[in-house]
């Protein structure tokens, strides 16, 4: 854009979150596939992440986005105790990440094979209550209030078979939400449903997280979506991913899929967004 009422977006120089503890961080982490590293040689490894370092704060939502094959899925495995680095640190709550905590809820893409086909919707959000020892009538008004809050009250005794794609996502994010995490990984999970349910779920979680006060670390490849979403945008570069820029969105909450798109600001975004994106 050009003249007086140019818009640039705002870069930020520095990883600093909103003020507080970060609920997630890496530092310097590097993450290795296949065989050692050899002076001189990859030795048929492949590198997927660089000396990463950035930190989340709590109640942030941050959105990672980069071309394909960044290592945004390893990325977010990494954030959530599923892959350990190969070198560099991982924590939760400034704790070391080994394993995937309790304070720590997962959506993936797929969500048809998350779900279990052959238990109720109500059944499916029940069961990591279950696996945590809450007990029945406290799981019961869990269940209820989350599944009230993603808009699925009437389709508890359904099963997931039952339900269009959209709806079996609203369930997978319900039971990521059932006990309470701190923190919340999506990755790209609205990536398998129409424009009209994506922009739908993108509203959705925008309510719960705000309902709920989540933090939120959400992969997408979508720019738009990254945007729309985001307190920052972190951006991976080529493989192997290194963090290339960390991008600030100052726009206004709430967001409105019309009105949030049509700001000036937000056309700015996207274009160095976008930038970022496809350089080489």
């Amino acid at each position: 854009m050009k003249g007086n009422n140019e818009v640039r977006p705002e870069v930020t120089a520095t990883d600093a979150g909103p003020a507080g503890v970060p609920v997630v961080s890496l530092r310097n982490v590097r993450k290795v596939y296949g065989g050692p590293v050899r002076s001189g040689s990859q030795g048929g490894s492949k590198v997927a992440l660089q000396d990463i370092t950035f930190e989340v704060a709590r109640g942030e939502f941050a959105c990672v986005v980069g071309p394909s094959g960044a290592g945004k899925t390893t990325l977010l495995r990494t954030l959530a105790g599923l892959a350990q680095p190969t070198s560099g640190e991982a924590l939760f709550e400034g704790t070391p990440l080994r394993s995937v905590p309790p304070g720590i809820g997962v959506v993936f893409q797929d969500y048809g094979r998350s779900l279990y086909p052959w238990l109720t919707v109500a059944r499916n959000v029940d069961l990591p209550l279950r696996v945590r020892g809450v007990r029945g009538a406290q799981r019961a008004a869990r269940v209820s209030e989350v599944l009230a809050s993603v808009g699925l009250a009437d389709a508890a005794r359904q099963y997931p078979w039952q339900l269009s794609g959209g709806m079996q996502q609203r369930v997978a994010i319900a039971r990521a939400l059932a006990y309470r995490p701190d923190l919340l990984l999506m990755d790209e999970p609205f990536a398998s449903v129409d424009a009209q349910t994506r922009f739908e779920l993108e509203d959705l979680i925008l309510r719960v997280r705000q309902e709920f006060g989540v933090t939120v670390v959400f992969v997408t490849h979508d720019i738009d979506e990254a945007v729309y979403l985001a307190d920052r945008v972190i951006v991976l570069s080529a493989s192997p991913g290194v963090v290339a820029e960390v991008i600030g969105i100052a726009l206004p909450r709430p967001r409105d899929q019309v009105a949030t798109k049509r700001d000036e600001a937000f056309a700015a975004y996207r274009e160095h967004l976008l930038g970022l994106v496809m350089k080489r």
